[in-house]
């Protein structure tokens, strides 16, 4: 079911979605649970929640990027009409909290052969963060993407090989994972 089936139910704005999502610091997910269940009780307002993604407030970009992350798990058409946007700015966001969510969003969007070049792109950068969470996602990430990609997987077979030899204990554990998944796929 899509988010333009459903009646709007009560009258929750931008506002009342921003407070909920503002105070404290980075540490706590605030009340991002109790945005998820407004937005799944009414999806109408996914695209309000969306465009806090750009708040000039980090705990709010945070909270923001992890709600979508969460409603979007089970709800990838949500993305569909954001991808573009997905791409080309929200991956911008210089913020660690928000890079991780982007890199768990990524293969959720329906990406034809030159969207995955640039999210290549973009994942490759994401690999050069100081954040471990941001490169082990980003990791998981390509490997996702490259999944039906013959030549994109090869590049990030090389990728994931090179993390797997320097790369924190977590992240070479996930990289041997990984790279145990497509290197079976190359063989079947």
């Amino acid at each position: 079911m899509t988010k333009e089936t459903y009646p709007v139910k009560d009258k929750i704005n931008r506002e009342d979605i921003l407070k909920k999502l503002q105070g404290g610091d980075r540490r706590s997910v605030g009340r991002v649970d109790e945005v998820v269940n407004d937005v799944l009780r009414n999806p109408i307002l996914f695209d309000k929640l969306f465009s806090l993604i750009f708040y000039d407030d980090d705990v709010v970009r945070m909270r923001v990027a992890d709600a979508v992350e969460k409603i979007t798990l089970k709800n990838p058409e949500y993305l569909t009409s954001y991808k573009k946007e997905i791409i080309e700015k929200v991956s911008r966001i210089n913020q660690q909290e928000v890079r991780w969510h982007v890199a768990q969003l990524f293969p959720r969007l329906d990406l034809n052969t030159r969207e995955r070049g640039k999210v290549f792109y973009i994942l490759n950068g994401f690999m050069e963060d100081k954040s471990k969470i941001v490169k082990t996602f980003s990791m998981q990430a390509l490997a996702d993407i490259s999944e039906n990609d013959k030549k994109l997987r090869t590049k990030v077979i090389t990728l994931i090989e090179d993390m797997v030899k320097e790369g924190s204990p977590a992240m070479k554990s996930r990289g041997r994972t990984l790279l145990e998944k497509l290197n079976k796929i190359d063989s079947t």
